[in-house]
């Protein structure tokens, strides 16, 4: 028979109240009779009922989070993060994915409504309109690099733009002239973030006239496609900016396969820093994004306004900073980083 509240309140001998208000850290209790409380609660193993903690809290514990894709590196790195920032709190997560598909998302958000205490939601379909009719008003949530404007809601961004201008110049500043963007899946912010910065840095050098850019879908097999077509291009391409190192990391795989030397013929870039990046041949060179801070500081941001309660406070948007890591795929023969944009609440 499973131990209950009255067993622990007899035990201690208080009254259910009282173990309720220790239990749940609610205050009304000495320390001296929490802590009996407490060692009584462990000695009898007494598991809190979460469902009627929940009635009574109006509180069920559990975070969801709605992502565009569970699989790869760095969405396995985002709810690594959101995890640990989530389980020092005591809370439990509640993971989803659209697929990219716009009514998946909507699908998810709506089942979600009335289990979870808050959301952390990345979405290419998550503009304002979309989340006006799919996200429920009362409920917090954290926007993770989706840009809406407006202050309801939390945003943490990361500086996309910034970090692919600081890959770009980098490469120009190593002799290259004719740089191929590969771009991913079209609805993506990151994707157009970096193409804008792609774009601005080589206006600023005086090679607009330049601009290459290629599809993708962030897919190592889009990014070994990509490189097949690059070789194919009169004149050839020097320098090949991926939108993100699973597709920089196919791009190798063609170019090594065609016998082309990297960096020496073409070099090449990428963005994430997963962890494989540092592990090909040659090791990639890429900009590097805190993936994991990154889902702790949004999980960070939505325990704070969870905490607040009624008077619900909404932090400042959150610029994630980004990093120039130069490795041998394009000419740095040792690693080494250059940190450009700080992290930012605006």
């Amino acid at each position: 028979m499973s131990v209950t509240i009255k067993d622990v309140a007899r035990m201690a001998n208080v009254s259910v109240a009282s173990v309720s208000r220790a239990l749940n850290g609610h205050g009304g209790v000495t320390a001296e009779t929490q802590q009996r409380i407490r060692e009584v609660a462990a000695r009898l193993r007494y598991v809190p009922h979460s469902a009627a903690r929940s009635l009574i809290t109006r509180r069920t514990h559990t975070i969801g989070a709605l992502l565009p894709d569970l699989h790869g590196a760095f969405f396995s790195e985002l709810i690594r993060g959101i995890d640990l920032a989530a389980r020092a709190r005591g809370l439990h997560l509640l993971v989803s994915s659209s697929h990219g598909d716009a009514e998946e998302a909507a699908t998810a958000l709506r089942a979600m409504q009335g289990r979870v205490d808050g959301l952390l939601v990345m979405s290419p379909h998550a503009d304002e309109a979309f989340i006006e009719q799919n996200m429920p008003t009362p409920t917090p949530a954290v926007l993770i690099n989706t840009h809406v404007p407006g202050h309801r809601h939390a945003v943490v961004d990361i500086d996309d733009r910034g970090g692919a201008r600081a890959m770009v110049q980098h490469l120009v500043d190593h002799g290259r002239r004719r740089i191929v963007f590969i771009a991913g899946p079209e609805a993506n912010n990151d994707v157009r973030e970096r193409e804008n910065g792609y774009r601005e840095a080589l206006e600023a050098n005086g090679l607009g006239a330049s601009q290459l850019i290629i599809n993708g879908d962030f897919s190592e097999e889009s990014g070994f496609r990509a490189a097949q077509a690059v070789l194919a291009m009169n004149p050839r391409p020097d320098a090949i900016f991926a939108a993100n190192d699973m597709m920089a990391i196919g791009c190798l795989s063609a170019l090594a396969e065609a016998g082309v030397n990297v960096p020496g013929d073409i070099a090449v870039g990428g963005f994430d820093d997963i962890p494989m990046a540092r592990y090909v041949s040659p090791p990639l060179s890429t900009v590097r994004v805190r993936i994991a801070e990154l889902g702790e500081t949004a999980m960070e941001r939505l325990a704070q306004m969870i905490e607040s309660g009624e008077d619900m406070v909404v932090p400042p948007r959150h610029m994630a900073r980004t990093e120039l890591v130069v490795r041998a795929s394009c000419g740095g023969s040792a690693p080494s980083r250059r940190r450009h944009a700080p992290p930012t609440d605006a």
